[in-house]
């Protein structure tokens, strides 16, 4: 006599721990969590995660949350204020803001006019020259303030370049120091490479085959650059241009040494609060409005950015 074959659930050991839940997609949501958290590499990127949040993610955190202490306040045991963000704007640190920002777009437009030939020609021409790009990375192994002062040494009065033409042509050149635009020559000269590099990755992933199908349907060299080049270069372009303005958006030593404080950007204000002034909790708000500024920056431009088809085309 043949007995009837009783039939088991087939249960998941990842199951035996969920939560009792009436909502099935909740209950696949906490099944698929638990079942990521018993993968290997999970667990090997625990010790990574907490270092980008003790070392990156707390830090932050600790800034945005003394912005809201009161003035000249060295605890978190205070009721929390705005009176820090209303300083900022009736004192006119909005000037150094603006200032801050202004600088930022033109270096980065020069960057733009001026990184353009020089990233064809290592992409186009020079593709295989190691000594060329050797010359263009061998600046950033030397200290900032070093070049910023070969400059001043360069431009100072009765310095390099002026005592050069007093010498040889009789000519005196007037004062070069401490203005806007040799500030703006400055970031311009330290920050190329970030601009530079990101510009020549774009312009190498050109495909010759569209430009020559381009010119074969008798397009002119300027049809080319506007309708081939410069939309598939477009991705390494956004990227130069994410670095350098945010990287001279928080600069401070050029400002410092060429334009003599003539200008005061929002670096320089950061770090007086947090040094001189003793106000901490100041220096915090102004710190945590950059970078309300700068990750309204980078999300507004890597929302426009498709990574994956930078990194994987041929």
């Amino acid at each position: 006599m043949n007995m009837p074959s009783k039939s088991y659930p087939v249960t998941d050991s990842s199951a035996e721990h969920l939560p009792e839940t009436k909502d099935p997609a909740l209950k696949l949501r906490a099944r698929k969590t638990l079942l990521w958290f018993r993968q290997p590499g999970a667990l090997l990127s625990l010790p990574a995660l907490f270092i980008f949040v003790a070392g990156f993610i707390g830090p932050l955190g600790l800034v945005v949350i003394y912005s809201f202490m009161p003035e000249r306040s060295f605890a978190f045991n205070q009721l929390p204020t705005l009176e820090n963000f209303v300083t900022i704007f009736q004192e006119g640190y909005y000037i150094s803001y603006a200032w801050s920002v202004w600088l930022a777009l033109v270096s980065t437009l020069i960057l733009i006019v001026i990184c353009w030939p020089v990233a064809y020609g290592l992409s186009r021409i020079f593709r295989r020259s190691m000594i060329l790009t050797l010359l263009l990375v061998l600046p950033l192994f030397v200290s900032e303030n070093v070049r910023l002062f070969g400059w001043v040494l360069t431009l100072l009065n009765h310095g390099i370049l002026d005592g050069t033409t007093r010498t040889l042509f009789g000519w005196e050149l007037p004062d070069m120091l401490y203005n806007a635009p040799v500030t703006v020559l400055g970031m311009v000269y330290v920050y190329l490479p970030f601009m530079l590099f990101p510009m020549s990755l774009g312009i190498s992933m050109v495909p010759d085959a569209c430009r020559e199908a381009a010119f074969d349907m008798g397009a002119t060299r300027w049809q080319v650059f506007k309708e081939v080049e410069l939309p598939l270069a477009m991705p390494g372009i956004m990227i130069g241009c994410l670095l350098s303005f945010v990287l001279v958006l928080g600069s401070i030593s050029e400002a410092k040494i060429l334009g003599g404080q003539s200008i005061i950007m929002i670096s320089h204000d950061i770090e007086t609060a947090f040094t001189y002034a003793q106000n901490w909790p100041l220096g915090s708000a102004l710190s945590t409005l950059l970078i309300l500024l700068t990750a309204v920056l980078v999300i507004g431009l890597l929302s426009r950015l498709n990574l994956d088809n930078l990194l994987s085309r041929k």
